[in-house]
């Protein structure tokens, strides 16, 4: 298995995280977990599938999957390659010019959402590639191409910093008095460009912080954000957001190390 990370070129970096190159020999099942991050895959080679109990769906060639609600099972087919594009938190806006919303908790296939002979040209070029530089030239010259030309929102921009800044604990409210505006329209402008409510975005940005505490055994910032929970409803998220409890996923990690 092979997965790189690749950073882009300097006039997708205000909206592209990074590139990703996935490469897997063996067909397998993974995990998902949801993200703060909207991601675009093209696939040159093999197949993938979503996976719900005994049921697989194939995903398109070219798709975009949206900001997940839990976890998410996939699955490729043996030698599967593909390049995934992982979005800036508002980044993916500058790209589709749908509302992100329409995304959320989906993967669709990009037929929906750009223009037809761009995805045949770049499926096209994938293939005739002869490496990896070839094939992220063509995804980049790919989203050059379909930029919206949107201009940044900046309200937008300063409630993520905001939830980012805070663990995901500032209180959507509060910060929308912060932010001297009212919440209906800072939760519309924020679910087009984001693709999900802020609400929804920081209970994400606390479940990976917590995650990231339990792994590291930081026991002080993993109770600080379980303080934003009920006993109950902290393992009905967990188990919703990993597909296991805390105690399996503290096992499971541990053992992994």
């Amino acid at each position: 298995m092979r997965y790189e990370l690749v950073k882009p070129c300097a006039r997708l970096a205000p909206y592209v995280k990074h590139f990703a190159i996935s490469e897997n020999e063996s067909e397998q099942s993974y995990n998902v977990l949801p993200d703060t991050s909207l991601v675009m895959g093209f696939q040159y080679r093999g197949a993938l599938s979503h996976v719900e109990g005994d049921v697989q769906r194939p995903l398109a060639q070219n798709g975009i999957t949206g900001i997940l609600d839990a976890c998410r099972v996939f699955k490729n087919v043996s030698d599967t390659r593909s390049i995934l594009v992982v979005f800036n938190e508002a980044g993916a806006s500058q790209f589709i010019a749908e509302p992100l919303q329409k995304l959320y908790s989906q993967s669709l296939s990009l037929n929906d959402l750009v223009k037809d002979y761009h995805l045949s040209l770049v499926q096209e070029q994938l293939l005739e590639s002869s490496g990896d530089v070839q094939r992220l030239a063509c995804i980049e010259q790919f989203l050059l191409t379909n930029m919206t030309g949107r201009e940044a929102d900046k309200l937008v921009e300063a409630a993520i910093d905001l939830i980012d800044n805070s663990q995901g604990t500032i209180r959507i409210e509060a910060m929308a008095r912060q932010l001297n505006t009212s919440l209906s329209p800072l939760e519309k402008r924020f679910r087009a460009i984001v693709g999900t409510t802020p609400k929804k975005y920081a209970t994400i940005v606390r479940m990976k912080r917590m995650l990231q505490a339990l792994e590291i055994n930081d026991k002080q910032k993993a109770d600080y954000l379980l303080d934003f929970y009920d006993q109950s409803h902290f393992i009905h998220q967990f188990k919703k957001f990993t597909s296991l409890t805390p105690q399996q996923y503290y096992k499971q990690y541990r053992k992994a190390d």
